[in-house]
């Protein structure tokens, strides 16, 4: 592993513990010429992924994708950094568990929707307005009416 600081390539682990349910692993290290630490993450790779977009292209699956738009609906909001990478991986979990080749960005969403209504009602209506494409405040409203629904 490189030292992102001086790029040397001897480093040493200083600390190893599993992260997401023991889906990650975090490991601590320790570059041996400047002394620096930083953290790093292993996940296993369980398949090749194709996202089905809704013009019926096909792209191989980014997990950064997802990040950026989650981040996008949590900006601004009281959910930790933890928390927010624990979402991360319980998002990316459950789209790979499901074990096929393709996905379409429509069941991603859903995943998605369903996992921020749980950990921020605001970032769920954030969410919710790009995904489900609201055209105007009746949209919005219809969405929120939902939440009564609880």
């Amino acid at each position: 592993m490189n030292c992102p600081f001086c790029n040397n390539t001897e480093t040493k682990v200083v600390d190893s513990r599993e992260t997401n349910e023991g889906k990650i692993t975090r490991r601590r290290r320790e570059c041996l010429k400047c002394e620096s630490r930083f953290s790093t993450y292993e996940e296993i790779e369980l398949l090749r992924l194709s996202v089905l977009k809704k013009n019926g292209l096909k792209v191989d699956y980014d997990k950064s994708k997802i990040e950026t738009g989650v981040r996008k609906a949590l900006e601004k909001r009281p959910v930790t950094e933890e928390k927010i990478t624990q979402f991360i991986g319980e998002v990316e979990y459950e789209i790979r568990t499901k074990e096929k080749p393709e996905i379409s960005t429509r069941e991603i969403g859903k995943i998605i929707l369903k996992k921020l209504r749980e950990l921020d009602e605001v970032a769920y209506v954030r969410f919710a307005s790009v995904y489900k494409s609201f055209a105007n405040i009746e949209s919005f409203k219809r969405e929120l009416d939902t939440f009564d629904d609880k």
